[in-house]
């Protein structure tokens, strides 16, 4: 860990007078253009788009005196001198080779929130990863609520954080998810504490390699002032920490599923200790809950509870409070949600395992399972979570337009798992391959949902696929 002195601008951004141009409609520009605009800034909007929805949202933005120009984000407009971005927008974008060229910054809707927070703001405690970082932010917050403290979680969830730091309610600390993408384009943010939680490929499209992708989410422990909190069994995460430029004093805190050295926190004989923030870590533990009290208690999930203890106690929070944090905490649908027992054989909704790293520690939390996966790949490749999974499987139903790499995987690294390959994308198939997947089960088995794919090529979205899932086994159940 570097030791440079970082230090946070607390006096409100003044953007009177200021040509901003926002790029995207949408959940984050739409807001950005109105806060913007409000304070005295001369706003045009540019979006990609130019049909019916992007007109229904320009026409509010046009009413205030917002400029608004569909169908051209790709030209950068005269006099600009700051662009404010979606997160989603690429950086290889012409817009933003132009800004680079004319010396114009570009933030995203954090960055925003950053710059326009007032005197006595909230300090953040902020999380990312490719997976968990939802989890961690609303167990977290479960945690600071149970001390006492006025917080949100907010961020990539939730509350915006436009509307967290301009809103009326006042708050103690935010817990904060940040993506990779927010990261990217967030150059000052500085978190009292972060942590991230893990790294696998994901959104390399967008960033380009894996080393960039990992630099974006490196970028969230920059300047942290008590505790950069990382994953034992990730040495990247660690990686990152050494390589980022904190306030002097900061620590690297790590979080283990095994027996926690000093300065780190993790499980000893079914209790969650901590061995970072006590009167002597090499001496002494603090228990602070046990496994029973997370739910679920999966591995992964375990690991979720210990990274927000560590930033929950990185900010003074009392022992007991992590305890009733997490009792209190219950995960969002479609995470490894338990649906229902149908002949002795559990059926678990894990919708949301939307990547190959989330499937795989799903998976790692069952045996023997009968795996339903597929859908959208987004480039990923399957046969190192096959290779890894391979014992667990007794059988493997697969769905979705990319089900033929996972068949693939199988074939190659797992050939005596029996495989159901439906050749479907309508409504219907999700019945069919709970069906599939029963016939296949046996008593004290798992019949569990971890895609491994993205779900938009038969549903809207993880939610709806999830839902057919429950759905289904209700149906077979009745």
């Amino acid at each position: 860990m570097g030791s440079g002195q970082v230090t946070s601008t607390s006096a409100p951004l003044d953007l009177r007078g200021t040509h901003v141009t926002v790029a995207g409609l949408g959940v984050s520009g739409i807001p950005a253009a109105k806060v913007l605009h409000a304070r005295g800034a001369v706003v045009t909007v540019v979006n990609d788009g130019d049909d019916d929805r992007a007109r229904e949202q320009a026409a509010p933005l046009e009413a205030l005196g917002i400029t608004v120009r569909l169908g051209d984000g790709a030209t950068l407009p005269e006099g600009t001198e700051l662009i404010v971005t979606a997160p989603g927008w690429q950086p290889d974008k012409p817009l933003f080779r132009a800004a680079e060229q004319a010396g114009v910054p570009v933030w995203g809707d954090v960055e925003l929130a950053w710059r326009l927070r007032g005197p006595g703001a909230a300090p953040w405690l902020a999380v990312t990863g490719t997976n968990g970082k939802t989890t961690t932010v609303q167990m977290l917050a479960a945690i600071l609520k149970a001390a006492g403290l006025r917080t949100a979680a907010v961020g990539n969830i939730g509350v915006s954080l436009l509307d967290a730091v301009l809103g009326e309610e006042e708050y103690d600390v935010l817990a904060v998810e940040l993506s990779s993408y927010q990261l990217h384009w967030a150059p000052s943010l500085r978190a009292h504490s972060a942590a991230v939680l893990n790294l696998a490929p994901d959104h390399l499209d967008w960033h380009g390699s894996m080393a960039a992708y990992a630099a974006d989410k490196g970028r969230i422990y920059e300047g942290n002032q008590v505790a950069c909190v990382y994953n034992v069994a990730d040495r990247r995460t660690e990686d990152l920490v050494r390589e980022a430029d904190v306030e002097e004093g900061c620590r690297a805190v790590g979080f283990t599923l095994g027996t926690p050295a000093p300065s780190q926190l993790g499980v000893v004989e079914g209790i969650l200790v901590d061995r970072a923030f006590v009167a002597d870590r090499h001496k002494n533990a603090q228990e602070l809950a046990e496994v029973a009290d997370v739910d679920p208690p999966a591995p992964h999930n375990i690991a979720n509870a210990l990274a927000a203890a560590a930033l929950a106690r990185a900010f003074g929070v009392p022992a007991a409070a992590v305890r009733e944090g997490l009792r209190n905490f219950r995960p969002d649908a479609h995470r490894i949600a338990h649906v229902a027992d149908l002949d002795g054989v559990a059926y678990v909704d894990d919708s949301k395992a939307t990547n190959t790293h989330a499937a795989e520690a799903s998976l790692a939390s069952y045996e023997p399972i009968v795996w339903i996966a597929g859908g959208l790949a987004k480039g990923a490749t399957f046969g190192e979570l096959v290779t890894r999974s391979a014992k667990r499987l007794r059988g493997a139903v697969l769905i979705g337009a990319d089900r033929a790499l996972i068949r693939e995987a199988l074939a190659r690294h797992a050939p005596e798992v029996p495989v159901v390959d439906l050749d479907r994308t309508d409504t219907g198939a999700m019945l069919q391959a709970v069906t599939e997947a029963k016939r296949l089960a046996q008593p004290g088995d798992t019949v569990l949902l971890a895609p491994a794919c993205a779900s938009m090529d038969m549903f809207t979205n993880y939610n709806q696929r999830g839902d057919a899932f429950a759905a289904a086994v209700r149906e077979l159940g009745a």
